[in-house]
């Protein structure tokens, strides 16, 4: 895991200076905030990947800072508090935290919750950066199951996005009808020969509603083949 800033939030100098010593001791970056009126320019100077916040703060408590911090944020908040009320977990997580821990606290479930966190947010379970399938203006977008071409688009069906996808992926090149089949369904014994077929017309019906009618061509006798055709209008 690549190693993490946290900004520790928490004005009991001794459990800052612990959390922090034992932060650093898995080779993440600590930083104890020191101005509990400047908490949001300090996040903000600091960029912290995580923070650890006390409940109990002078000035204002931590409710106010996780909500000024998610004004501009979402990196991960966890709470530290000796506040152990169902309602002030809650408050917590409606304020925008994203965990509470209660004092007293173990280190090492303090840092197993840090790294949870962690891999969460930036790490294995961290969202995708979303893939998109193109050819010079027409963009599909599996995961939504969408197609779009320059300032218009169109929902595609599950099947028509496969469909769709591996005649892009292979532009002005034939695909073959069973390299089709093998795509959109795993069995193709029990699959009429029309239903792909049916597929296809479909799919030039959403061309169609994108102003590019003829872009799927059949090559008979062998598969189908993506036409850039809107080459020819420019």
């Amino acid at each position: 895991m690549v190693m993490a800033t946290i900004l520790i939030v928490e004005d009991d100098a001794k459990i800052s200076q612990l959390l922090k010593d034992h932060i650093e001791k898995y080779g993440h970056k600590a930083v104890i905030a020191t101005d509990f009126s400047q908490v949001l320019e300090q996040f903000k100077q600091v960029a912290p990947d995580l923070v650890l916040m006390d409940v109990n703060l002078p000035k204002y408590d931590g409710f106010y800072w996780c909500r000024q911090i998610r004004s501009v944020s979402t990196c991960p908040i966890l709470f530290i508090s000796a506040r152990d009320g169902k309602m002030d977990q809650v408050m917590a997580l409606e304020n925008g935290a994203d965990d509470y821990i209660t004092k007293p606290f173990h280190y090492e479930v303090v840092m197993a919750k840090i790294r949870s966190s962690l891999r969460r947010a930036y790490g294995a379970y961290a969202k995708q950066v979303e893939r998109v399938v193109k050819v010079d203006d027409l963009a599909l977008y599996p995961e939504r199951l969408e197609l779009g071409f320059k300032e218009k688009k169109v929902a595609l069906t599950h099947k028509e996005t496969i469909l769709l996808e591996t005649l892009m992926e292979n532009p002005m090149r034939v695909v073959s009808r069973d390299r089709l089949l093998e795509k959109l369904w795993s069995d193709q014994h029990f699959i009429d020969d029309n239903t792909l077929n049916v597929y296809v017309t479909r799919v030039r019906k959403k061309l169609g509603e994108l102003g590019i009618p003829c872009a799927i061509e059949t090559v008979r006798g062998v598969g189908y083949m993506l036409k850039c055709v809107w080459r020819e209008n420019t």
